[in-house]
């Protein structure tokens, strides 16, 4: 079974006229308002590693996952797009958007995509798009759709515990990664993509920043509610928190505050494991009757062997 597996994926890896070439499936900028969190894994044995041998992928993940930062940026909407011409063969809307959980395992056992269409395309090629927003397919089975074409919005239904598009590419039912259609127990090989524009590769990045009167929770971060553009002068504790993906074991996080009369707080820390998805914070509780007031400036820096990967910066203002 493997050898015909193998043997299926090696011939992938010469695009031919037929083949399907892809568009961004997500109405996004790639690096501002969603991010690439993990790849096809291009390990067939135990393990994970993504198409350039590195750590964005987990054990069998079968596809491609565009991730936004928020449940607040799910909630405004962000359209699911038509990677490419097709018909739609598949379809399921109506499950819930809530994170996956021990609680709900059987939920969704059979039904792990979620919210989902397939399109068929030419010569046995399909492409899979899942965990999309309840209420929100706009697409019939029977329907032929173009590129580009509005299939539903990004959620957070079935298996997942983030909101993204989970995209699955296939050809005769066996899984083909679009951003490198060699053998897939192979890596960094940079044999054929099936993109009409390669999606910049990310190794980790600072998605989200904010400032807050206490060490925000994990859930207030996620859904967007944790930052605060104003607060008051005199309130209990000045806090930067910033919210990364794709850590590796080693990396440092670097928080800085500069305040109206110049530096305000610094702190740096290392991860001491890889996280797919994390923050951190840092700041300083009220030991006066107010803070400075003004604009404070926080920047989050992600930096890994000495090189800086990402950053992001915001302000609050005091008042």
């Amino acid at each position: 079974m493997r050898i015909a597996l193998l043997t299926i994926l090696t011939l992938a890896a010469f695009p031919a006229a037929s083949d399907p070439v892809l568009t961004l499936p997500v109405d996004c900028t790639l690096g501002e308002t969603c991010h690439i969190q993990q790849y096809t894994d291009r390990d067939l044995e135990e393990g994970f590693r993504d198409y350039t041998c590195g750590p964005l992928a987990y054990d069998g993940h079968k596809g491609t996952d565009f991730s936004l930062a928020t449940l607040a940026q799910m909630e405004a909407g962000v359209n699911v797009l038509a990677a490419a011409p097709g018909l739609v063969t598949g379809r399921r809307d109506g499950m819930e958007d809530r994170n996956f959980s021990d609680e709900t395992e059987d939920d969704v056992d059979g039904r792990e995509c979620g919210n989902g269409v397939v399109l068929r395309h030419e010569d046995g090629w399909e492409t899979q798009y899942c965990h999309m927003k309840r209420g929100s397919v706009r697409v019939l089975v029977g329907e032929r759709v173009e590129r580009g074409a509005v299939l539903g919005q990004v959620g957070l239904s079935g298996k997942t515990q983030f909101p993204h598009l989970h995209m699955s590419v296939r050809r005769d039912g066996m899984v083909v990664d679009p951003f490198d259609t060699a053998d897939q127990a192979l890596c960094g090989q940079g044999a054929g993509t099936l993109w009409q524009e390669v999606p910049a590769y990310i190794p980790g990045a600072v998605i989200d920043a904010g400032f807050a009167a206490r060490v925000p929770d994990y859930d207030e971060i996620q859904a967007g509610t944790a930052a605060r553009a104003e607060m008051p002068a005199d309130a209990d504790a000045l806090v930067l928190f910033g919210f990364l993906f794709g850590g590796r074991e080693g990396d440092k996080v670097e928080i800085a505050i500069d305040g109206p009369d110049g530096p305000f707080a610094q702190h740096t820390t290392a991860l001491d494991r890889d996280q797919a998805r994390f923050f951190r914070a840092f700041g300083k509780r009220l030991t006066a009757s107010s803070w400075p007031e003004g604009t404070y400036t926080g920047t989050i820096r992600l930096i890994r062997d000495s090189e800086e990967i990402d950053r992001l910066t915001t302000t609050v203002d005091l008042r």
